[in-house]
This record gives C-alpha cells, structure tokens and sequence, in this order.
C-alpha cells in the first residue's frame, strides 16, 4: 500500500511539472467509440505562445483529439492537460476559445446578436462586448453584414463569424478545427497574419488544417493517419529529416512509414 502511495504522489509530481511547463500537454490518450479505436496513444507538448498546427486527412482523428484537449470529450484513457489542469475543466471553459469543424450558430439571429450572447455568457460587460464585436468583426470582415441574420450567411461567412465568437473574449488558448475552410485566400492571408500577432502576445494557438500552405505558417507540426501521430517536428525539420523537398512529400513519405517520430 505505502509503495503504491509513494509511486503515486511521484507520478502526480512528474505531471504536475510536465503540465505547467507547456501550455497543452497530452499524455497516452487512446478513445475508442464502441469497437473502433479512433485515437492510439497520443503524446504531445505544445509549448506557451506557440501556433501548433495538426496535420492529416479527413477522418485521421484530429477532430476527436482536438474536442478532447477542449473539454468537449473525455479520452477513452490517458489524459490531456490545458493550462496545467486536466480536462475537462469546467472553470477552464472561458480560457479556451473553440471553433468547431461545424457551425455553431444561431440561424435566426444577426451576427451580431450571436457575438452578444455568447460574449453575455462569457461575463463581459456591455461596453466590452460592444467594442469587441466590432473589433472581430472587422478582422473576419463581416462589419457590413452585422445586423445580418445568420440564414442569410454563406457558408464561409459561417465559418467567418465562428472564428470572431472564438476569439471574442480573449482567450489564452485557441482551439480551432479547421478555421479557414470555405474562406477565400486573401482573407486567410489576413486571418494567418491575425494568428501571428496573438501568438506574439502569447496566445497559444492549436489549429487542425489538411492543407499544406497552412501548415507550413504553423511553428511547430504533429501529423495524424489513422489515429496515430506519425510525425512530429518544425516544418523544416520534417522535410529535412527525409531529405523531402517540400511538407506535402514528408507527409507521403511519413505515412508510408507509419512510425511515431
């Protein structure tokens, strides 16, 4: 019993010590849905002010990994850590700004309105709400379009405003699945400069992306096939490593390869 204890408190020490010195840390996560094994065990530190992009084709299990870092799902076993705490966390949930790969949004009020509800929900107070929404509003570019109801947005003016709600109250941590679909490329242009500035401010930014310019502006990379980590490293370093001559044939060459790096 008293062995068991003492290798206890030395592994909730160890965690302890591996949690606050990254901003997100993932230690041994495996998540099964019935009889399917989605996510094989995950290991990942990102560190503070970071832009960490995960990289894979659709279905690869980034979207499942990235809900449970967000405290949206819970891991099958292992666990994932945001901020020194594991989640989920309740009280983390206004630290963590998410986008989801779907939309999630109330049809039948403007963008506006959108904004202001959640922005209520997240304690701000009127006069903060106000000049923030006109802020993220300006940086998807969606002002002329903010007494707009949502049914009669396009697609990526959809995903445009649930970008604005993902940054709408500052959060330290972003979790975004995805934020560019559907967005034409001189707005992400615009959107991946935006990135850059917070991450300087030192906001931590994960970001699932398949696609390999995207990649390529994130500081550091993990890539995912068929639920494993295949990959990880600075673009550079992943194309270097192989002696590939750009991401996307480092991709082909790793998953080929199915090892961990």
């Amino acid at each position: 019993m008293l062995k068991t204890l003492i290798k206890q408190k030395s592994f909730e020490k160890k965690s302890t010590l591996l949690d606050h010195s990254h901003c997100i840390v993932v230690r041994n996560v495996n998540k099964s849905f019935g009889q399917k094994h989605v996510l094989k065990d995950i290991q990942l530190e990102i560190p503070y002010g970071h832009i960490y992009g995960l990289l894979g084709p659709s279905g690869c299990g980034k979207t499942t990994l990235v809900k449970i870092i967000a405290g949206i799902s819970e891991a099958t076993s292992g666990k994932a850590y945001v901020l020194g705490q594991a989640m989920p966390q309740l009280s983390l949930m206004n630290k963590i700004g998410y986008m989801a790969q779907s939309d999630a949004l109330y049809d039948s009020l403007t963008g506006g309105e959108n904004l202001e509800f959640f922005g209520s929900i997240y304690g701000m107070r009127n006069a903060q709400r106000k000049e923030r929404i006109e802020e993220v509003m300006g940086l998807v570019n969606l002002s002329e379009d903010i007494h707009k109801p949502v049914h009669a947005y396009s697609g990526g003016m959809k995903r445009r405003l649930s970008l604005a709600m993902a940054i709408m109250h500052h959060p330290p941590v972003l979790v975004l699945d995805e934020p560019t679909v559907g967005i034409d490329p001189l707005l992400r242009k615009s959107i991946w400069g935006e990135f850059r500035k917070l991450s300087a401010q030192g906001i931590t930014i994960l970001v699932t992306t398949h696609v390999m310019d995207e990649a390529d502006k994130c500081d550091n990379l993990a890539m995912m096939r068929d639920g494993r980590l295949i990959a990880k490293g600075t673009s550079r370093e992943l194309q270097e490593r192989i002696g590939a001559q750009n991401l996307e044939e480092a991709f082909i060459y790793y998953g080929g390869q199915q090892n961990e790096s």
